[in-house]
C-alpha cells in the first residue's frame, strides 16, 4: 500500500519501494523524512499511474468534493463555446482555451464548473477581476463566492482569489480544490507565480486567456501545469459576429524640427554605447547586459541617460499631442481609452487636456469613480497607462488611442481587445500614433505581427 499525504504544498509517498517504480518520474526520495516527496501538482498522474499498476492507495492527500449541480441560470454557449468545451472535456479536462476578450472566457469557465462538479478555486490577476468573477459565479450558482484578495480571505466551494493570494496561501490549502482555473494564464509560468499551480493538487485544469505567447517561451511551462492549447479562436474569426466589427489604422507623425535634432543626438549617444561594447538588443540578455554596463562604465550614465531622453521624445513628441486632440474632437460622443506606454506621458496627457487617469497608483475608490463614469457616460476618455490592457470590462469604448506602448504583440492585441466588446450598432477603431523617423517605427512593426492587424485602413 502506498500512502499519499499533503504537507506544505507537496505530495508526501510512504510505501514500498518497489510500489513506487511506477511514479518514478515524479517523485524523488527525501532522506529527512524517509519518505518520497513530489510536486503537488503531480498528483493526478501519480494517482492514475498507481491504480493501473494495481497499486493500492491509502489517499489522506485529497480534500476537495463534489458540488451539488444546482444553479440559478440556464447556460446556453455560443457554437465556439461549446467547442471549446468539448476540446478541454477531450484533453482529459486539461487544457488552456484560447478567446478573444469579449468572447466569453468566463462562460466557457462556467460550463466547465458545471462539468466537473468539484470544489473550485479561480486565479486572476487583479481585484477588479476577482470582484467581477465573484458577482458573475453568484448570479450564476446562487451561492456564496469565497474570496483571497484584497484584505479577505474567506474560503467556498467555489472561491476566487488573486494570485498573489493564491501564492501566498496554496501551500495550507492547495489539497482542498480539484479544479482550479487560471484566468489570463499567460501570466502564469512567471518563476514566482507558476507555483501557485505547482501546489495546488487539482487533477482538472482550465487556462484562459486571449494572448498565450510569451518573449520568454514560457508556452511549454503552461503546458506542463496547466496543459496544452486545446482551443483556440482569434479576433478577426469573431469580429462582426461575436465582436464588433473593427478597423486599425496607424498614424505616422514627424518630429518638430528641434525634436528631431535632439532625438538624434541621444541616439547617437546611446547607439554608440551599444556598438563599443558590442551589446545586441535583439538577443534575449541584451537588456539585462546593457544595464549591467551602464552600472560599470564610466559613460555608462550618459548612454542610459541618453537612452531614456530619445524614447521621451518620441512617445511625447508635441505632433502626437496635435494629432491626439484632433482625434478627441473628430470622436465626440464616443467612448475613448487614451494608452501610453508609462504613467509619466498618462498623467501628462491627462493634465494637457483635463482629463482623467488611471494607472497602479490610482486608489481603489477612485478607480471605480472613474471606470463608473466613463461606462455611464460622464467621462467620455480615460487615459490609461497598463492597467486597462486586460481585465476590466468596458464595453461602451469603442475608439482606442495607443500614444505609446511597448513592442509586445500581447500588449497591442490586449488594447485591440478592450474595444471590441459587443455593443448593438458600436464599430470599433484602434489608432496607433508613431514617430516617424524613430525606433517607434521598428517597435510598430514588431507588435504589429498578429492576424488581428493584418487588415488596416
Amino acid at each position: 500500500m502506498v500512502c499519499i499525504d499533503f504537507q506544505l504544498g507537496t505530495l508526501v509517498l510512504h510505501g514500498p519501494s518497489g510500489e513506487l517504480d511506477c511514479v518514478r518520474r515524479w517523485v524523488v526520495l527525501d532522506d529527512r523524512i524517509a519518505s518520497w516527496r513530489a510536486e503537488a501538482c503531480a498528483y493526478a498522474w501519480i494517482v492514475t499511474a498507481l491504480h493501473r499498476a494495481g497499486v493500492e492507495i491509502q489517499d489522506r492527500a485529497r480534500a476537495f468534493h463534489e458540488l451539488p449541480g444546482s444553479r440559478n441560470e440556464t447556460l446556453t454557449p455560443r457554437p465556439y463555446q461549446a467547442e471549446a468545451i468539448e476540446a478541454w472535456e477531450g484533453g482529459f479536462r486539461r487544457g488552456v482555451v484560447v478567446l478573444p476578450t469579449g468572447a466569453g472566457k468566463s462562460f466557457v469557465a462556467r460550463l466547465a464548473i458545471e462539468r466537473v462538479r468539484r470544489s473550485t478555486l479561480i486565479v486572476v490577476p487583479t481585484l477588479d477581476l476577482m470582484e467581477q468573477w465573484v458577482s458573475r459565479l453568484e448570479s450564476a450558482f446562487g451561492m456564496a463566492i469565497g474570496m483571497l484578495g484584497g484584505g479577505t480571505r474567506e474560503l467556498g466551494d467555489i472561491t476566487v482569489s488573486t494570485y498573489e493570494s493564491a501564492l501566498l496561501t496554496m501551500e495550507f490549502h492547495g489539497n482542498r480544490f480539484g479544479f482550479l482555473i487560471v484566468d489570463e494564464c499567460h501570466h502564469l509560468p512567471g518563476a514566482t507565480y507558476q507555483q501557485l499551480a505547482r501546489m495546488c493538487l487539482a487533477p482538472f485544469r482550465l487556462g484562459l486567456t486571449a494572448t498565450p505567447e510569451r518573449d520568454d517561451g514560457g508556452e511549454t511551462v503552461l503546458e506542463e501545469i496547466l496543459g496544452p492549447i486545446c482551443y483556440r479562436r482569434d479576433i478577426d474569426e469573431l469580429e462582426g459576429d461575436v465582436l464588433s466589427p473593427y478597423r486599425t489604422i496607424r498614424l505616422e507623425v514627424d518630429l518638430d524640427a528641434d525634436e528631431m535634432a535632439a532625438y538624434r543626438a541621444h541616439r547617437e549617444t546611446y547607439v554608440a554605447f551599444l556598438r563599443r561594447h558590442r551589446i545586441n538588443m535583439g538577443n534575449r540578455n541584451g537588456w539585462n547586459r546593457f544595464l549591467t554596463l551602464c552600472g560599470r562604465q564610466p559613460e555608462g550614465r550618459e548612454a542610459f541617460d541618453a537612452y531614456l531622453a530619445q524614447k521621451r521624445i518620441a512617445r511625447t513628441s508635441r505632433a502626437k499631442y496635435r494629432l491626439l486632440w484632433e482625434l478627441i474632437k473628430r470622436h465626440a460622443g464616443e467612448r475613448m481609452l487614451i494608452f501610453t506606454a508609462d504613467n509619466a506621458t498618462a498623467y501628462a496627457i491627462g493634465t494637457r487636456f483635463v482629463l482623467p487617469v488611471l494607472t497602479h497608483h490610482t486608489k481603489v475608490t477612485e478607480r471605480r469613480a472613474f471606470l463608473e463614469a466613463f461606462r455611464d457616460g460622464r467621462y467620455p476618455v480615460l487615459v490609461t497607462s497598463r492597467v486597462l490592457n486586460e481585465g476590466v470590462d468596458v464595453p461602451h469604448a469603442s475608439v482606442g488611442v495607443v500614444v505609446s506602448g511597448s513592442g509586445s504583440i500581447r500588449e497591442h492585441v490586449q488594447r485591440l481587445g478592450r474595444i471590441l466588446r459587443p455593443v448593438a450598432g458600436k464599430k470599433a477603431v484602434l489608432y496607433e500614433l508613431v514617430s516617424a523617423q524613430t525606433s517607434e517605427s521598428h517597435t510598430s512593426e514588431r507588435r504589429r505581427r498578429h492576424r488581428a492587424y493584418q487588415r488596416s485602413d
